[in-house]
């Protein structure tokens, strides 16, 4: 397989990892919040979105590749977190399976 070669100035924006954490509601059921895990450098790219309407609202889902430096513990249902914009992770992959780099396949709504 063909190595990829990523300038490190590509990883430009600045994103929190963040892990979901269930709390017991006392009442049997829990709810889920998220904490950050670490801050890391990434590289975001905008793949597409599609639309859909919910309860009268246009709901606008964006899906970006979002490059960051190879780690062993993110997975499927974290997410990162730029500012006020969030992107969940919906898979991830190391591209060239060389250890340097993971692709995550994000998913960011807005209203």
């Amino acid at each position: 397989m063909r190595a990829v070669v990523l300038d490190a100035g590509a990883l430009s924006a600045r994103l929190v990892l963040e892990r979901p954490v269930e709390l017991a509601d006392g009442q049997g059921g829990a709810s889920v919040s998220f904490e950050a895990v670490a801050s890391l450098w990434a590289r975001i790219e905008p793949v597409g979105e599609t639309g859909e309407e919910q309860a009268g609202s246009e709901i606008v889902t964006l899906t970006h590749r979002v490059w960051v430096r190879f780690r062993t513990d993110i997975r499927s249902g974290m997410r990162l977190r730029k500012g006020e914009r969030v992107f969940v992770i919906r898979s991830l992959r190391d591209p060239d399976e060389g250890g340097r780099y993971l692709v995550c396949l994000c998913a960011e709504e807005g209203r």
